[in-house]
């Protein structure tokens, strides 16, 4: 199980990888088009485009931020580790889907099947932190059966 949450860590490190480098991409543009826009004779239209230009940098600078956040959250799980309660880090079986509790990733898809990766602080992984094999939890009127915790 240790490489399959490998596999995972290694998804979820591409996921913020690429929203990094759109965020990067789009910064790049907004200050390109900030630089090709020139002063006009309609006054305000050179400001108005530069502001929405700084903008759009702006967005994508929170953006960026945030996802070096996550890569910091990623390279502090470990995952070589099992435990018998669910940390950060943890596969977590249940009736209603594989998750691991590491960073809100979405659906990974792995040798054909379907994890989900979910934050500690989201609502699901809040009700999956410090569960256990025979635990359960209802979320949003599903039932959750803990299979296993690796």
């Amino acid at each position: 199980m240790s490489e399959i949450k490998k596999q995972l860590h290694q998804l979820c490190l591409k996921y913020v990888q690429q929203r990094m480098d759109a965020a990067q991409h789009a910064i790049n543009e907004a200050q390109q088009a900030s630089n090709d826009d020139t002063k006009s004779s309609a006054g305000d239209k050179y400001e108005t485009g530069r502001e929405m230009a700084q903008q759009e940098t702006n967005r994508n600078l929170a953006q960026l931020n945030e996802a070096n956040k996550l890569i910091v959250i990623l390279n502090q799980l470990s995952t070589s580790f099992e435990s018998e309660t669910a940390l950060p880090g943890s596969l977590i079986i249940t009736n209603n889907g594989v998750f691991y509790l590491s960073v809100s990733a979405g659906t990974l898809s792995l040798d054909g099947k379907s994890y989900f990766a979910v934050s500690p602080a989201s609502p699901i992984g809040v009700k999956l932190k410090g569960s256990k094999t025979g635990d359960s939890f209802v979320l949003n009127g599903k039932t959750y059966n803990i299979e296993q915790v690796l």
